[in-house]
């Protein structure tokens, strides 16, 4: 996919998921926190789909799709441990050592 074309698609949602976070942030049904945690996963989950749809030839200093696919998880494994962070810190501690490990056992996978 042409570079433009991604970069129009990504503000476009990026749009589209404050929208969404703001509306039910203005109905009720999430608080202002809980609407930014949203966001913040909707967000990552999109920056794994730009990942996904990452060609496989990339120019000489440009991000890898395993780079873009970590970026997002860690957008999505932060706006959880925040959420989670209500029902207490251990249990956000324990997901994000956990989100880490997976990366870094992926990372070790992925080398030849």
């Amino acid at each position: 996919m042409p570079e433009s074309r991604s970069q129009l698609l990504s503000i476009g949602v990026f749009f589209i998921i404050l929208v969404v976070a703001i509306l039910l942030t203005a109905t009720g049904t999430l608080g202002w926190a809980q609407g930014l945690q949203l966001a913040l996963v909707l967000f990552g989950a999109w920056i794994i789909v730009l990942a996904a749809m990452h060609t496989t030839s990339s120019q000489k200093y440009e991000r890898s799709a395993f780079s873009t696919a970590a970026m997002g998880g860690g957008l999505i494994i932060l706006g959880a441990a925040w959420y989670i962070f209500h029902f207490g810190w251990l249990y956000s501690l324990a997901l994000i050592l956990l989100a880490v490990g997976l990366i870094v056992i992926v990372a070790a996978l992925k080398r030849k």
